[in-house]
């Protein structure tokens, strides 16, 4: 028989989970993480779960990963969403030139944030580049020392191109300092992640600064950083979904106990209420259960190999999409019970919903396949 897979409450501290959501409404107004909520990611090192140990991170296992950022969701959308994108970032340590990597990694409250589209352009100089350009979506750049952004290169004004045919994208790794921040972050969830846009011009970066994804010559030959980037970050975002529909799922119940104690409730709006959430509940436990499985398999298999079967990798890709939809799909369901409650703003309840809806637009998670 099957272990159950554990509630997410199981991987985080108690005490972090009250600091973090009493702040989290003082977060939303404030459109950023709330100091004692950061105060907390700096003290459990959440930022440095994928930097390279030499370089004083945590190198996390993906297993374990995928349980913790799942927990951190739970208790917190935007606060899980901005340690799975910082934290993702700092998995980069593993492909930075060693004396990049020890620059940037040598601040205690070091965090990397940054976009993954291409939304500037490099052009080759004689010892770098110079960038300009503008990048959306920046989870946590608030907070960051360091900011990620991907580039179009160029050359004497042409676009260099890649193996394929194609225009040759690099990432660089700049100082907060020389980076402008936008405010764009107008959407109903996430509030609190600071999501915003930022801007360089004219800026010179020497070749240290840039660096490649690519898993044959990671500088850091472990294999975490040997791990496909791209299920690497399907399965961390899937569970930031998971989390915070399991968190919805707590609160209904706490709703419906309450919603059962009026006396207009008949007995069989009673049993039906209940009915729906733990169908949601068990189905739930089956995603996650197939999720995990996948994850765990497909970690054994780097670990004992250089690459992962391309069927193992399959199977975290769809495992990762699977929960993903169910965690959007079991929301809605159980939304329309929870009565107004649900619908305001200022609820704990709300914040899930808007969260999680914010959240599930990300375009890796938006397809089965």
């Amino acid at each position: 028989m099957k272990q159950k897979i554990p509630h997410p409450s199981t991987f985080i501290n108690a005490d972090d989970v009250i600091t973090i959501r009493r702040a989290a409404p003082e977060a939303e107004r404030m459109v950023r993480l709330h100091p004692s909520q950061l105060e907390i990611i700096y003290r459990q090192k959440w930022v440095k779960l994928l930097v390279p140990e030499v370089y004083g991170g945590l190198q996390i296992t993906l297993p374990d990963l995928v349980r913790l950022q799942e927990a951190i969701s739970w208790t917190d959308g935007s606060t899980g969403w901005v340690v799975t994108l910082c934290s993702g970032a700092g998995w980069f340590g593993g492909f930075l030139a060693e004396e990049t990597a020890r620059e940037v990694f040598k601040d205690k409250h070091v965090c990397l944030a940054g976009s993954g589209a291409p939304g500037g352009v490099a052009e080759i100089t004689g010892n770098g580049y110079i960038i300009n350009g503008k990048w959306r979506y920046a989870s946590g750049v608030h907070h960051a020392t360091h900011i990620t952004a991907n580039c179009v290169i160029k050359k004497d004004g042409e676009t260099v191109l890649n193996g394929d045919g194609g225009p040759l994208i690099l990432p660089f790794i700049l100082d907060k300092k020389d980076v402008s921040i936008l405010s764009a972050w107008k959407y109903v969830g996430m509030i609190a992640t600071g999501s915003d846009s930022f801007e360089v011009v004219d800026l010179r970066v020497d070749n240290k600064r840039q660096f490649k994804i690519d898993q044959s010559p990671a500088v850091i030959g472990q294999p975490l950083y040997r791990y496909p980037f791209l299920q690497l970050a399907e399965a961390t975002l899937a569970v930031n979904l998971s989390g915070i529909a399991i968190h919805f799922m707590d609160i209904c119940e706490d709703i419906f106990n309450e919603k059962i104690k009026q006396p207009r409730i008949t007995e069989d709006q009673k049993d039906f209420l209940f009915d729906e959430l733990n169908r949601a509940k068990a189905n739930m436990d089956k995603y996650r259960q197939a999720f995990f499985e996948a994850v765990d398999q497909s970690w054994t298999a780097i670990q004992n190999a250089h690459n992962i079967p391309g069927e193992i990798l399959n199977e975290v890709s769809a495992a990762s999409r699977k929960l993903a939809r169910f965690s959007r799909e079991s929301v809605d369901k159980l939304y329309p019970l929870c009565g107004l409650q649900a619908a305001g703003i200022e609820t704990e309840i709300n914040r899930a919903w808007r969260d999680l809806h914010t959240a599930s637009q990300h375009t890796l998670l938006t397809f089965d396949s």
